[in-house]
């Protein structure tokens, strides 16, 4: 018997893994919201996603607004109170999870599919979703976490780093808002700005919805309807300001009494929709983003041993987001470290890969691709980027063949196009060298 298990679970995880491709459905619900949906019959489970353009980019004069809008989401909803709808969930199997980011903030429900059990989770999650109450007594408790959690930040170093280095590349713009907030404008967050916020972005024309696993389009079609018809319609959130390139080199050095510096540099990147995505991406993971491999990890760590890791990474978001490089190392070799990491970026883009490490780099990334898309929930993510930033519904299927169709040439033209060594933010963190 267990030998048997074993084996149809074997079974399934190689069917998934085949499916690199999985078939995506797209609609509109009846009040406008978007709906992206797969199914995938493999495991009786389905996974639900709501996601709004209601990250910390909108938060304006208020920061942590979004963050904590979202979090009072589930502190009670349609009279029930938090541990009330914890139980709710609880006792069905079902887990609910929220979170808030730049651009987005997402619900999410992963539930079995019998159907006394679907209907018990999806009553449960609409009342999280339509009806918040946002009660005084989650609000001083989540308000008080936020500060003390900005106030933990003041001993990390890496979280210091991050702020700053955020704060410069981005400076007036939405994006310099981290999404935690300061002290300043959450001490200032009342229960009120955060129904304001909720009625102003928690609205069907800002909303999309993802629906993976063991359901029909049918049955799809109505549980979007049920999670989403009674949200207003509203208006899709207003469009971000372009990011502005920057101008020239921007240092900030911050003193932590600490025997390691923390090490962030960057600009502004791509964003997800970028016509120059994949060669920047290709060409990222060569340079900085394959790991212990890169390029990178081989001038910092093997040849010169100043860092246990280096790293370069986009992040794509709405607008640009960062191109951002970073490590650890002691503080007496701070200086030579950044240079190392500044000399390797000016010679990818002059020079750019060789041809074995770009055949190196396809192979590693199309060839985990398949791990990728093998579960629900990671369809579901990938979904949720698909529909949140617009992008062809044929994302997946034509991923492996736009890594495969990047040459060497293009790596180098969208690299000196694109990134600029002398326009960078840097940021150090650490203690004096000894």
């Amino acid at each position: 018997m267990v030998a048997r298990i074993g084996l149809m679970i074997a079974t399934l995880f190689v069917a998934l893994a085949v499916q690199a491709s999985p078939d995506i459905e797209y609609w509109k619900t009846t009040n406008g919201a978007r709906v992206y949906f797969v199914s995938a019959p493999e495991l009786p489970m389905v996974d639900i996603t709501v996601v709004f353009d209601a990250g910390s980019a909108r938060d304006n004069e208020l920061s942590g607004t979004a963050l904590l809008t979202n979090a009072m989401l589930n502190e009670g909803a349609g009279g029930l109170s938090a541990n009330q709808l914890a139980a709710a969930f609880d006792d069905v199997g079902a887990q609910f999870s929220n979170s808030s980011e730049r651009d987005m903030a997402l619900l999410s429900l992963r539930t079995l599919t019998d159907e006394t059990i679907l209907e018990s989770a999806l009553q449960a999650f609409s009342k999280v979703l339509n009806k918040p109450d946002f009660p005084q007594v989650g609000f001083d408790r989540l308000k008080k976490q936020m500060l003390i959690g900005l106030q933990a930040e003041k001993q990390s170093p890496s979280a210091i780093a991050s702020r700053a280095f955020y704060k410069n590349v981005y400076k007036e713009h939405p994006y310099s808002n981290m999404p935690a907030g300061d002290e300043d404008g959450v001490a200032k967050l009342t229960i009120e700005s955060l129904k304001m916020f909720y009625q102003q972005y928690y609205v069907a024309a800002n909303a999309v919805v993802v629906l993976v696993g063991d359901i029909g389009q049918s049955q799809a079609k109505i549980i979007a309807e049920q999670l989403v018809s009674t949200l207003p319609v509203g208006k899709q959130a207003v469009d971000l300001p372009v990011v502005q390139s920057l101008t020239g080199a921007i240092v900030e050095e911050i003193e932590y009494p600490s025997s390691q510096t923390h090490i962030a540099m960057g600009q502004p990147g791509m964003n997800r929709g970028d016509a120059d995505y994949f060669a920047l991406y290709v060409g990222n993971h060569i340079l900085g983003g394959s790991g212990l491999v890169s390029q990178l990890s081989n001038e910092v760590r093997e040849k010169r041993g100043l860092s246990y890791s280096v790293y370069s990474y986009f992040r794509p978001m709405r607008e640009l987001g960062p191109y951002q490089f970073g490590l650890q190392t002691r503080n007496d070799q701070a200086e030579e470290a950044l240079n190392v990491m500044q000399q390797t970026l000016k010679d990818f883009i002059k020079n750019g890969p060789t041809e074995a490490e770009l055949v190196a780099a396809k192979q590693n990334i199309t060839g985990g691709f398949a791990l990728r898309v093998d579960s629900n929930s990671k369809i579901a993510g990938y979904l949720t980027m698909i529909g949140f930033y617009d992008l062809p519904i044929d994302y997946l299927e034509s991923f492996k063949d736009k890594v495969d169709a990047i040459t060497v040439k293009q790596i180098k033209d969208a690299f000196s196009r694109r990134v600029k060594p002398e326009n960078m933010v840097t940021v150090l963190v650490g203690g004096k060298a000894e």
